[in-house]
């Protein structure tokens, strides 16, 4: 069996529920467009999406072909579909009647769903196609699924799918097929739902399939003799024993004898590197999975740093974006992850010495996944989003005066990119240009004095939702997620050189991460937030280290540095309303030595989401 599930789904029973978090990310989003288009109800589709992994977690044990576990999913998703209509149907407050053709719930459903944020012409010419085609459509466009996992996953042929795909398409006029994307952006799962149901899978009760099970005697004694050693021997290592890298992830490939009642998976090692030192071709190529791995299983545990809570920003937000100026915070723009969605103009200053907040001049273009940087005591809020539009929009605020001026456009219009300083100059990085979800590694450079924008060399991997921090001159781009197709999250690091406009490959993440936020203090870096918790990169060493988790676990956060210690303010946890939530964190060994040059090193990169 040639499967990257297999050897997931294998911890899964022998035990981690943790790992069931790699399996969510990979296909929720697809469950997600499949049951929406069955239910018609963007939070009833959350619900039973997240009932159908916690179902699939449950059954495990049921499932003999591992390999099948895409196709099995979808089952599971069409059966507790046709349960949820069955059940609305009978409840009394509903206009159900039994017996009713489920295209007419369906209808209904929508009806009653007056929060969405889809254009009425779009739905309607999608309620107007054949079932076969409107399905393939929603997971194409909305669940950013290729042809292929869209076959695995119905159990049709690539062929078959590609043209009820195309046929699909040719049935929608040309501006509706542009528009499915952007229309279906704002109602994406969040990475959130991710740890939602991990958490929820690891109080269930699973039996376990030993490891060993029905092995021969002999093989049974050899490893006991191996155990013994081991135990009698803290030195020897099993896995160098058999010649794997330390910190190697499970083989993709291995096959499954049934011995007993319990498969006994014999392992073919591959070459794939698990651990963050190996780093793939340096050309954008990076492997996905294993840095996936890690950030449900391999992660240790961290020490080091403290939180305290402080004072709530007034208005609770997420996809904000917040910089330093004069030992002051400014928290600017973001949404409030509420149907209908409300885009923010807002902006609030945070005096951290008396822990109060005081309400400034509003931005003049509401917008979040907006990226703001400060130079010279002024902040520049750039880019963003406000469902369908793309900014490029520029804005400088001086907290002096509290007055906004419009600014030269950035050329690429975009959100979720993340920016930093260097040498009075911004550098935005990255972000998605397009729907659904099209990330660009684009750079470019503005230059505050003259007002104009230049461009330089591309990141090698085109990402959005990533961050970026400074250190002695260097941007540190790190996670982020490819974007569609494929939406992979990343544990990527890599170095700019603005002097040289060059890209190197530094150390991987300790987990992948997207829509966290990283400062830097005492010339490390803090990413925070997101599936991460808290890690430290020293840039010197080129090492990560977990730190103490954030009390609140949250994306969409925003974070800035003063006088050494991070704030951590607003974000949002799954589908709840956004926070307003500000925690602080003093490092390790704070307070620091502030030299001149580190009084340059913090950088107010904000990143933004997938």
């Amino acid at each position: 069996m040639r499967t990257e599930d297999g050897s997931i789904i294998r911890e899964c029973l022998n035990g981690d529920p943790s790992s069931f978090g790699v399996l969510v990310d990979k296909y929720k989003a697809g469950i997600y467009a499949f049951v929406y288009d069955k239910l018609r109800d963007f939070q009833d589709a959350q619900d039973v999406t997240q009932e159908v992994f916690e179902k699939a977690y449950s059954s495990l044990r049921s499932l003999r072909h591992w390999e099948n576990f895409a196709f099995w999913l979808h089952r599971i998703a069409r059966n507790l579909c046709i349960n949820w209509i069955r059940d609305q149907s009978r409840r009394p407050d509903k206009e159900f009647i039994a017996d009713q053709d489920p295209k007419i719930l369906a209808v209904r459903s929508l009806g009653s769903y007056r929060e969405d944020q889809l254009d009425k012409s779009l739905q309607e010419a999608l309620d107007s196609l054949p079932d076969s085609y409107r399905e393939v459509l929603l997971l194409h466009y909305f669940g950013g699924m290729t042809i292929k996992d869209i076959a695995s996953s119905l159990g049709a042929s690539p062929t078959a799918i590609g043209v009820r795909l195309s046929r699909g398409r040719a049935k929608l006029r040309e501006e509706m097929v542009a528009m499915m994307g952007s229309a279906f952006r704002v109602q994406k799962l969040q990475s959130s739902f991710t740890f939602r149901v991990v958490e929820a899978v690891k109080r269930m009760k699973v039996p376990m399939t030993p490891r060993i099970a029905g092995l021969p005697w002999g093989v049974s004694f050899a490893i006991g003799i191996i155990i013994t050693a081991l135990s009698l021997n803290p030195q020897m290592s099993w896995q160098n024993s058999i010649s794997l890298p330390a910190g190697s992830v499970f083989p993709s490939e291995s096959m499954a004898p049934n011995v007993g009642e319990f498969p006994i998976d014999i392992l073919r090692i591959s070459e794939i590197p698990g651990i963050s030192s190996q780093r793939g071709d340096g050309n954008g190529g990076e492997i996905v999975l294993p840095n996936l791995r890690n950030a449900f299983i391999l992660s240790p545990q961290g020490q080091g740093g403290t939180w305290t809570r402080k004072a709530d920003m007034p208005t609770a937000r997420q996809d904000l974006s917040i910089s330093a100026v004069n030992g002051k915070i400014y928290s600017i723009g973001g949404n409030n992850n509420k149907a209908p969605v409300v885009y923010f103009t807002v902006v609030e200053e945070y005096d951290p010495v008396t822990d109060k907040w005081t309400k400034k001049a509003d931005m003049p273009t509401a917008r979040s996944g907006l990226s703001t940087s400060a130079v010279n005591g002024k902040i520049y809020a750039i880019g963003g989003f406000k469902w369908p539009q793309y900014f490029s929009t520029v804005e400088e605020y001086d907290p002096f005066t509290d007055k906004w001026t419009k600014k030269a456009d950035m050329p690429t219009a975009r959100t979720a990119l993340s920016t930093s300083v260097v040498n009075g100059r911004i550098y935005a990085i990255g972000g998605y240009t397009g729907d659904p979800g099209t990330s660009t590694p684009t750079v470019e450079e503005y230059d505050p004095i003259a007002d104009r924008w230049t461009k330089k060399a591309d990141m090698p991997t085109a990402r959005g939702g990533l961050s970026t921090s400074v250190v002695n001159g260097k941007i540190y781009a790190m996670g982020g997620n490819r974007g569609a197709p494929g939406w992979g999250v990343l544990a990527i690091v890599r170095e700019y050189d603005p002097v040289a406009d060059k890209w190197i490959r530094k150390a991987d993440m300790l987990a992948p991460g997207s829509n966290f936020s990283s400062s830097a203090a005492n010339e490390k870096i803090y990413a925070i937030g997101g599936p991460l918790g808290v890690e430290e990169y020293d840039p010197v060493a080129d090492k990560w280290t977990k730190k103490a988790d954030i009390p609140t676990p949250r994306w969409y956060l925003s974070t800035s540095v003063v006088n050494g210690r991070i704030y951590a303010v607003g974000g949002v946890v799954g589908a709840d309303p956004s926070l307003s939530t500000v925690e602080e964190y003093t490092p390790e060994g704070w307070p620091f030595a502030v030299s001149p040059q580190r009084k340059l090193l913090t950088t107010w990169g904000k990143v933004k989401s997938d």
